[in-house]
C-alpha cells in the first residue's frame, strides 16, 4: 500500500483545511487509518483514526471537536477536516494505515506512512 498525503497549507487562526489521503491498492478497506503530526522540535503524535469499515472513529484530546477524520473505501481516501485551526494545530501531518490495529499511539503498529503535508496556522 502507497499512502499520498495532500492538502497542507497555510491558514489563519480559525480557519478550516482538509487533508486527503490517497491509497494505492485493492485492499484499502480492510485497513484502519490514522493521521499523525509532528510539530517543530517535538514527537510525532496521534490525532485521529477511523477503523476500516469507517464506523468507528477515534481522536486525541486536543483535537476533538475540531477535526473529523472520514474515509470514501470507493476512492481508497481519508480525509482529515480540520476546523477552529489554532497556531499549536501547526505540524507536517502524517497518514498511516495499520491492518491490526485500530487506534493506536504506537507508531510501531502501522505498516505504511503517507510522506507528510504541512500544515501552518498563522495567529
Amino acid at each position: 500500500v502507497q499512502l499520498q498525503a495532500s492538502g497542507g497549507g497555510l491558514v489563519q487562526a480559525g480557519g478550516s483545511l482538509r487533508l486527503s489521503c490517497a491509497a494505492s491498492g485493492r485492499t484499502f478497506s480492510s485497513y484502519h487509518m490514522a493521521w499523525f503530526r509532528q510539530a517543530p522540535g517535538k514527537e510525532r503524535e496521534f490525532v485521529a483514526a477511523i477503523i476500516g469499515s469507517g464506523s468507528s472513529t477515534d481522536y486525541a484530546d486536543s483535537v476533538k471537536g475540531r477535526f473529523t477524520i472520514s474515509r470514501d473505501n470507493a476512492k481508497n481516501t481519508v480525509y482529515l477536516q480540520m476546523n477552529s485551526l489554532k497556531p499549536e494545530d501547526t505540524a507536517v501531518y502524517y497518514c498511516a494505515a495499520s491492518r491490526v490495529f485500530f487506534a493506536s499511539r504506537n507508531e510501531k503498529d502501522y505498516d505504511y506512512w503517507g510522506q507528510g503535508t504541512l500544515v501552518t496556522v498563522s495567529s
